[in-house]
């Protein structure tokens, strides 16, 4: 089977798709936005496109331990989606996390010019991560009504 090339794919699929979202702004001017899941700025743009290049980067939670998975799609598999993903689980501490990311995108030549995107997403996904210290309380702010 001929593969089709990224750059024709992107003509196709940039101003329509299913994870397209268009905000409007003032005026004319909007911003379009990506939900793909190996989308590592959530622009509509090809550089960060998953669905026209052939190499994406996935970082994201995972749902069941308190880990982020670094995913990298495999190049020899493009016609089966399910096995084309190369997973990763990062448990360890932000640092080391960050070296192996560094590592996988930008080390071995993968996808170098992804790398400030890809250590972007791991911070932000790491943030969320953290479970708040138990000493700390949030304020209730119903609790405090105005006294007649």
């Amino acid at each position: 089977m001929a593969t089709v090339p990224g750059q024709l794919i992107w003509e196709i699929v940039k101003k329509n798709n299913s994870f397209l979202v268009k905000e409007f702004g003032r005026g004319t001017a909007g911003v379009q936005f990506s939900k793909e899941p190996n989308n590592l700025y959530n622009l509509n743009t090809y550089k960060h496109s998953g669905l026209a290049n052939k190499k994406s980067v996935i970082i994201q939670a995972d749902g069941k331990e308190n880990a982020v998975v670094l995913a990298t799609t495999k190049i020899k598999k493009p016609n089966k989606p399910v096995s084309s993903l190369h997973k990763c689980l990062l448990k360890k501490e932000f640092h080391r996390m960050a070296k192996a990311v560094v590592n996988q995108v930008g080390g071995n030549y993968y996808r170098p010019d992804l790398k400030k995107a890809a250590l972007a997403r791991l911070s932000v996904v790491h943030r969320s991560l953290k479970v708040s210290k138990s000493g700390a309380k949030k304020r209730n702010r119903q609790a405090h009504k105005a006294r007649k």
